[in-house]
């Protein structure tokens, strides 16, 4: 059966339902449920995705969505769709940008405003060892002391696990849970579901992703971002597949979790090539295998 809405696990379809001036509203109601009603936005600005740092041999971030509310919070959103070497690294680097952005010039106080980095990720996590059964899909995380007093509390990163999140319609009882419940299934969608048909918001959300409404230029964007989306699953799913069968034999001798680890590698740089090939940027590969530019350079 053909699709009638967009994929938004693509970066095109991401971006077109949160990332567009006309998705301000969504994009705030989809931060509002996340966020403690103490914390709750009214309205935001769109800032410059691209960061650099203060040197110029410093490397850049590269964000989905950058954002910063009316009182100066700033928000990251990643939509993730492969888990990546140093995945955790990476995300913490990233909020270090928006950080040294609010130094001011003379003399300054330090005091700084909050920094929210939210992770929508396609993959689970396999760095805890105490997840519940069938797995936590949302992890919020602080920095805090030796007795879990937090220390600082303008610093928090949201990863959403969506292969976790299972939920039924009838099942949703908060408003993260719609949110999550139209991102994972969204594309499968023929019909808007009864839970959604009185909420304004959502009402819009489904008519910014029907791809009947697309004009050409966007269909060809939309079509070339799913296709690189489904190569990459594929060539990711294959590489894992065949790497980790030969990891896992030599695991035999080596120990098993060595053998994965290089199976795992071996994957990445598969996949590295295989974007290489589909002539996407080195910084888009770095994101998306974890790999760092040097490496693809080698490739």
């Amino acid at each position: 059966m053909k699709a009638k809405y967009v994929n938004p696990f693509t970066d095109f379809g991401f971006k077109k339902i949160f990332g567009e001036e006309a998705s301000k509203p969504l994009l705030i109601d989809f931060l509002n449920a996340l966020l403690p009603p103490e914390n709750q936005i009214k309205n935001l600005s769109f800032k410059n995705t691209e960061q650099l740092g203060f040197l110029k041999n410093d490397r850049k971030a590269i964000y989905d969505i950058y954002c910063e509310s009316q009182t100066g919070e700033k928000f990251i959103v990643e939509l993730q769709k492969a888990q990546q070497n140093f995945f955790i690294e990476r995300t913490i680097y990233y909020s270090t940008f928006p950080i040294r952005e609010q130094a001011e010039q003379g003399q300054w106080d330090f005091r700084l405003k909050a920094v929210y980095c939210i992770g929508i990720l396609d993959f689970t996590f396999k760095d805890y060892d105490n997840e519940t059964e069938g797995g936590d899909w949302k992890h919020e995380i602080k920095l805090k002391d030796q007795n879990g007093k937090v220390f600082y509390d303008k610093l928090t990163y949201i990863y959403l696990e969506m292969p976790n999140f299972n939920k039924k319609e009838n099942e949703l009882e908060t408003r993260l849970d719609q949110w999550l419940y139209f991102i994972k299934y969204l594309e499968d969608f023929q019909n808007i579901p009864q839970i959604f048909k009185n909420e304004v918001v959502f009402t819009k959300a489904f008519k910014k992703a029907e791809l009947a409404k697309f004009n050409q230029a966007e269909m060809d964007s939309y079509e070339y971002s799913l296709k690189i989306f489904r190569d990459l699953h594929n060539t990711y799913d294959f590489a894992v597949e065949k790497a980790l069968s030969e990891g896992l034999a030599k695991g035999i001798e080596q120990g098993i979790e060595q053998g994965i680890e290089q199976g795992e590698k071996k994957a990445r740089i598969e996949t590295a090539i295989a974007a290489k090939n589909m002539n996407m940027s080195k910084s888009d590969i770095a994101k998306l295998t974890g790999l760092s530019v040097e490496e693809i350079d080698k490739l």
